[in-house]
């Protein structure tokens, strides 16, 4: 069964508190992150051990491109997709080609080495927000959709499922909600016009959602990722989406505004969500553990949506894979080193 937290771990294996952690009821998820990663081999060789202990675990990662990648060492680097955007303005065709690699590439290497899921893509406007910038694909709704569904086509087609964020948009508010409580204070309208837009023309693609940590003070007093409204009215009800809802990490400052980490994990569960992040600080993941010890187990069937198709392979300390993978990955050099 799979429980309503995702934690993370301090090193490159595990110790024994983190095998207690995991075997825990309401721990769901496990995240990595770059502290976690020496070679395609030793991560594979945590992910095993991670399922040796517990078999239902979801275990994810962010590795978006760009800036936003934790597998490095021995993996392809992926570029920002604000560049696939840059290269969308001239040549269309070619940037949605690419788009479609670079989703299926990721999607490839990750799978490879035991991790279920990245949560991507950004499908933020590429605006004002300086934490967003050249995550988001582009500027124009008419310009990330086509790369941002060819992306979302590359990892279906390797087998991984995918998130989209940060709904409703955090590319029109400039604050970066790890270190400040960003506010939006636009209308419904002028929100649903422009950043929901984006979600809304992929729904049919998307399997998850990550809402933001802002507050849209004309809507809703809460952050969207603790708002009742936005989970519950307007993306249950209204836009009748039916996948998983992952909280952004409930450590984050814009998160402090609910209180402790047991009261923020239960905000986001009581909202709506289906799991709840709260990463790089294990007092405040115990504490959240705490918080949500007695509460039922969240939805299974949706959940196990998120598990990938992950290969019965041995992996090596630099990745090598088939010659699929070695021609995308190819390509997907000879684009990076275009602009270099």
């Amino acid at each position: 069964m799979i429980g309503a937290l995702m934690l993370d771990i301090a090193g490159t294996e595990l110790t024994q508190e983190d095998i207690e952690l995991l075997r825990t009821p309401q721990v769901g998820g496990m995240i990595l992150f770059s502290r976690n990663i020496k070679s395609p081999q030793q991560v594979r060789a945590l992910t095993d051990h991670m399922r040796r202990i517990r078999p239902d675990i979801l275990i994810a990662v962010d590795q978006e491109g760009g800036r936003v990648q934790r597998l490095k060492q021995g993996f392809s680097l992926l570029p920002a997709m604000g560049r696939l955007g840059e290269l969308y303005l001239t040549e269309p065709e070619n940037a949605v080609d690419l788009a479609e690699q670079c989703g299926w590439l990721m999607a490839t290497e990750v799978l490879a080495v035991g991790i279920d899921f990245s949560f991507a893509p950004v499908l933020d406007l590429n605006d004002v927000s300086d934490v967003i910038g050249n995550r988001g694909f582009a500027r124009n709704i008419s310009d990330i959709v086509p790369l941002a569904s060819a992306f979302l086509k590359g990892m279906k087609r390797a087998g991984m499922a995918n998130t989209g964020k940060h709904f409703p948009g955090h590319g029109s508010v400039k604050a970066d909600s790890h270190v400040a409580a960003p506010v939006d204070s636009r209308s419904y309208d002028e929100i649903y016009n422009k950043d929901m837009q984006t979600f809304i023309q992929l729904m049919p693609q998307l399997d998850a959602l990550m809402p933001a940590h802002v507050i849209y003070d004309q809507v809703d007093p809460n952050p969207a990722g603790f708002s009742p409204y936005w989970i519950q009215e307007i993306l249950r009800q209204e836009l009748k989406f039916d996948g998983v809802l992952f909280s952004d990490d409930l450590t984050m400052q814009a998160a402090c505004v609910v209180g402790g980490a047991d009261a923020r994990i239960q905000a986001a569960l009581k909202a709506g969500c289906d799991m709840g992040l709260v990463c790089n600080d294990r007092s405040a993941a115990c504490t959240a553990l705490e918080g949500i010890r007695d509460l039922a187990l969240p939805n299974q069937e949706r959940l196990e949506r998120m598990r990938g198709k992950i290969p019965q392979i041995s992996v090596d300390e630099t990745l090598e894979l088939d010659n699929e993978w070695k021609k995308v990955r190819d390509n997907i050099e000879n684009f990076k080193n275009s602009f270099n």
